[in-house]
C-alpha cells in the first residue's frame, strides 16, 4: 500500500542542521577525500556502498582508543562469515573512561526519591579497585561475569570493571524471578555473580538476598557473589553462604591505581545477551566488543546527536538491550542520568521531573510508556522546563502516529522525536534517529548509515512503498559473533540466513515509505493473514490503543476452517461498559481508521495480558494458547498467570 507524502510534524532549524556531529562528520569526510554529501539520504548511499571506508573513517572520527590493523573487512562470500578489523584490538572500559566530561559521569535517582552523584574520579576509582579484587578471584580474559541487578551505579562499574580485563559480562533485571534467571545464567556458567540486596518497585523494598543464595547454590560455576547495596541498610548475606561477599569488603584489601586495560581482539566477546525464551530456553547471543562499542559510537554521535557534555536519561532495566546501550553513551563524554523503579511512582510526572531538574538532553524510553502517559493524561509541557531536552528517542515497539501527536502536543514541540528499531539481535538499531532530518508521524525517521537495509517480498525482491520484510544485505559490525554452545553456527544461520539466502532477516514487517523512513507494522511471525492478505498487528493496535475506552490489547490470528480469523483481546478501563455497543465501536473505528480487512472478526474483554521480560506483548505465547498448544517456557514471562485467560475459550469454540 503506497503511503502519500505527507508534511513532516518537525524539522531541524538551519542552526540544528550546521551543529550536528553528523554535518561534522560529512565535512571531516570531505576533508578526508571521500565524498561531498548534500543530505543524509547521500551519506546513506555512499555508507552502504562504501562500508570498509565509511567504518574505517567513523573509528577515527569518533576519536575509537585501540589498533584498526591493517584490515577493515575480511573477504567472504557469507555475511554470516564478514569480520570487520580481523587484526584490531581494542577495550570497551578504555573508551567509556577515556571521555571524561566537565560535569559527573553518573547521577542517579531512586524510586525513594534518594540522589547520588557520582564524578569521573569515583567512577575511575572504582572500576580500578573491583578491576583488582576481579583479578584476585581468578576472573580472567573470556571468563563469564553476570549480574542480577537494577539500574544503579554500582552495575555500571561492575561492567566496567569486567570489561576491562577482557571477561564477558550479562544481566538480567532482579524482577526476573529464579527460573527466568537460571534458565539464562546457568547455560553460560559464570565465575562471579553480582547482585543488589535488593531492589524497589512502586512503593516497595524488594529483597534479592534469596535470588542470589539460590542461584550461588545452584549454578555451580559461581565461585563469588558480590552484594552491593540499594536498599540502604546493609544486607545479612548469611543465607548464600561462604562464597558470599559485600561489595564494600570485596573491594576493601585494595588502593587505587592505574587501570590496566586488556585490550582484546575486535571480534573478541563482551557481552552475551538473551532472547525472550517464549519458544524453549532463551537463546545466548554474543556480542564483540569492538562491533558494539563502534556501532553505539556510531548511533549516539550520528543518530542521536549526542555531544560531550549532553545528559542522557533512558528508562531502562538491565535485562533489555537499551541499559547496554545507553552504558556506552559515557563513550561520547554524556553524563548518565539513571533511575530505577516504576515511573508512575508516585505519580506520573516521575520521568519528567527528573528531565527537568536534571536538565536531560536526550531521553529514552518506549512507546508503550508514551502511551500510558498520554492515558494517564500526563503533560510536561504544561508543568516542567524541558528547555534542554533535544532528543526524545522510543523504541520497544512501533509509535504510532497518536503517540506522536501526543509527545509534540504534550512534552515538547521543537524536539526531534526518534523511533528507533533494531533489536537484542545486533544489539543496536536498523533504523532510526537522523537529527538532520524532518520527522513525519508513525515512521522511523531513516535507515542507518553503513546498515545496507532493503524490503523484500517473500519472494526475495526489493520492493518500496508496499509492505514486506526488514532484511540487511551487507555485514554490519554489531553482528552477532554467534550464539554459546552453537556448534557450527548452526541455530544463527537458522536464526537470521534462513528465509533469504546470504541476507539477515530480522523478522519485521514494514513499509519503506516516499519519505525514505520506515514504518513497522508488527513481527512477522505475528502477522495477520485472513483471506491470504498479510496484516501487522501494529496496525489494529495503533487504532484501538488510541481509543479512551482501551488500556491496552492483543490481537491474533486463528486458524478455523482452513483459513484465518482476526481475534482481538483488549484490556478495558475499570469504568467503561464492555457490551455489543463498544464493539460495534471498535468495530467501526479500525473499519474507518485501517480497512475493513484489519476489523477482528471476535473482539473479547480480558483481565491481563502477558508480557515479555522486556514488556513486550507476547502475542505468539497469547497464539498458541488460543490454540491449545503449550507454552514451553512460562518463566520467560513477566505475568504467566495471564495466560489462564486465554485458555479455553468458548467464544472461540476452542478446546485445550
Amino acid at each position: 500500500m503506497c503511503i502519500d507524502k505527507q508534511e513532516p510534524i518537525w524539522r531541524p532549524s538551519t542552526q540544528r542542521v550546521k551543529k550536528a556531529n553528523v554535518t561534522s562528520f560529512c565535512e571531516y569526510l570531505q576533508k578526508s577525500e571521500l565524498g561531498n554529501f548534500e543530505d543524509y539520504d547521500a551519506l546513506w548511499d555512499w555508507s552502504v556502498t562504501n562500508i570498509e571506508n565509511f567504518w574505517s573513517a567513523f573509528w577515527d572520527y569518533g576519536n575509537i582508543q585501540g589498533s584498526k590493523g591493517d584490515v577493515v573487512l575480511t573477504p567472504c562470500k557469507e555475511i554470516i562469515n564478514a569480520k570487520f578489523f580481523p587484526n584490531g584490538k581494542i577495550n570497551y572500559a578504555e573508551n567509556v573512561l577515556n571521555a571524561s566530561n566537565n560535569g559527573p559521569a553518573i547521577i542517579f535517582h531512586d524510586e525513594g526519591g534518594a540522589r547520588t552523584e557520582w564524578s569521573w574520579k569515583e567512577l575511575y576509582n572504582s572500576v580500578s579497585l573491583l578491576q583488582q579484587s576481579l583479578r584476585e578471584s581468578g576472573v580472567q580474559k573470556g571468563d563469564r561475569v553476570a549480574g542480577i541487578v537494577p539500574n544503579s551505579p554500582y552495575t555500571i562499574v561492575a561492567l566496567l570493571a569486567v570489561s576491562s580485563i577482557g571477561a564477558v559480562w550479562s544481566s538480567c533485571s532482579p524482577d526476573f524471578g529464579l527460573s527466568a534467571a537460571l534458565d539464562r545464567i546457568s547455560q553460560i556458567e559464570p565465575k562471579v555473580l553480582f547482585c543488589a540486596d535488593g531492589y524497589q518497585y512502586n512503593g516497595k523494598e524488594i529483597s534479592n538476598i534469596k535470588i542470589a543464595a539460590d542461584l550461588t547454590s545452584r549454578v555451580p560455576s559461581i565461585q563469588k557473589t558480590i552484594i552491593f547495596p540499594l536498599n540502604h541498610v546493609e544486607a545479612d548475606i548469611s543465607p548464600i553462604g561462604e562464597k558470599g561477599i559485600l561489595w564494600s569488603d570485596y573491594l576493601a584489601p585494595f588502593a587505587v591505581q592505574k587501570i590496566h586495560y586488556e585490550r582484546v581482539n575486535f571480534n573478541d566477546p563482551l557481552f552475551i545477551m538473551f532472547s525472550s525464551g517464549t519458544t524453549g530456553l532463551p537463546k545466548c547471543i554474543l556480542h564483540s566488543v569492538g562491533g558494539t562499542l563502534l556501532q553505539h559510537v556510531k548511533e549516539h554521535q550520528l543518530q542521536s546527536d549526542i555531544k560531550m557534555n549532553d545528559r542522557l536519561l533512558y528508562f531502562t532495566t538491565c535485562g533489555w538491550m537499551m541499559w547496554n546501550w545507553m552504558v556506552s553513551g559515557l563513550a561520547s563524554g554524556a553524563t548518565l542520568v539513571l533511575f530505577d523503579g516504576s515511573p508512575f511512582f508516585p505519580d506520573g510526572n516521575r520521568l519528567a521531573n527528573i528531565i527537568s531538574e536534571e536538565k536531560v538532553t536526550h531521553f529514552g524510553t518506549s512507546a508503550k510508556y508514551l502511551d500510558a502517559c498520554s492515558k494517564a493524561d500526563v503533560k510536561p509541557m504544561k508543568t516542567h522546563d524541558l528547555t534542554k531536552l533535544r532528543t526524545i528517542l522510543s523504541t520497544g515497539s512501533p509509535l504510532s502516529e497518536v503517540g506522536f501527536d501526543y509527545v509534540y502536543k504534550n512534552w515538547k514541540k521543537d524536539v526531534c522525536l526518534s523511533s528507533i528499531a533494531g533489536g537484542t539481535d545486533i544489539l543496536g538499531c536498523f533504523v532510526g534517529g537522523s537529527p538532520t532530518s524532518p520527522v513525519f508521524k508513525g515512521e522511523c525517521q531513516k535507515r542507518h548509515l553503513a546498515m545496507n537495509v532493503k524490503v523484500y517480498n517473500d519472494d526475495g525482491k526489493e520492493i518500496q512503498n508496499t509492505r514486506g520484510e526488514l532484511v540487511c544485505e551487507s555485514p554490519h559490525p554489531s553482528m552477532p559473533i554467534g550464539f554459546w554452545n552453537d556448534k557450527d553456527n548452526v541455530r544463527y544461520k537458522s536464526a537470521y540466513f534462513e528465509k533469504f539466502e546470504n541476507v539477515w532477516h530480522q523478522g519485521d514487517f514494514v513499509e519503506l515509505t516516499p519519505n525514505k523512513g520506515l514504518r513497522f507494522f508488527g513481527r512477522s511471525d505475528a502477522v495477520l493473514n485472513p483471506g491470504g492478505v498479510r496484516i501487522g498487528t501494529a496496525e489494529i493496535y495503533r487504532v484501538v490503543e488510541a481509543m479512551e475506552e482501551v488500556i491496552e490489547g492483543v490481537v491474533i490470528g486463528q486458524n478455523i476452517d482452513g483459513d484465518q480469523r482476526v481475534v482481538l483481546f483488549l484490556r478495558i478501563k475499570e469504568n467503561v461498559l464492555f457490551n455489543e455497543a463498544l464493539v460495534k465501536k471498535i468495530k467501526l473505528e479500525i473499519r474507518a481508521k485501517a480497512t475493513p480487512r484489519h476489523v477482528p472478526a471476535v473482539i473479547l474483554k480480558v483481565e491481563d495480558i502477558p508480557r515479555t521480560k522486556s514488556g513486550k506483548i507476547a502475542e505468539i505465547a497469547v497464539r498458541d494458547t488460543v490454540h491449545g498448544h503449550n507454552i514451553k517456557n512460562m518463566a520467560s514471562l513477566a505475568n504467566p498467570e495471564a495466560i489462564e485467560y486465554f485458555k479455553n475459550i468458548k467464544e472461540l469454540n476452542v478446546i485445550s
